[in-house]
């Protein structure tokens, strides 16, 4: 129960995050594929981007991990980024959706 708790921190500063090509936030993106949260270990966090060739490859991971990291009982973040499955807009939230005028 306590790192569903801390899950919902998490994604609440991932939240604060902005892809610079959307203007919609990288969790309802569809970026962040798993948050793994185990007692005493960093959280470990599944990512990808919107493209490989991303112009944020190198600092948008390293924006997340600094951003989770703002949680109080969060001490350590690793950050994987992957490509598979590779990013769709098929991963929008509704959420994002809406806001992109999707609806």
């Amino acid at each position: 129960m306590k790192s569903k708790k801390i899950e919902k921190k998490i994604i609440e500063k991932l939240k604060e995050v902005f892809d610079p090509e959307m203007p919609v936030n990288i969790y309802d993106i569809g970026l962040i594929y798993e948050i793994n949260i185990k007692e005493n270990s960093p959280v470990h966090i599944l990512m990808t981007l919107t493209s490989p060739n991303c112009p944020v490859a190198e600092s948008l991971p390293r924006e997340v991990k600094n951003k989770a990291e703002e949680v109080e009982e969060v001490s350590a973040v690793e950050i994987e980024l992957t490509f598979e499955p590779p990013w769709t807009m098929d991963m929008l939230t509704d959420e994002a959706k809406l806001e992109l005028g999707m609806f």
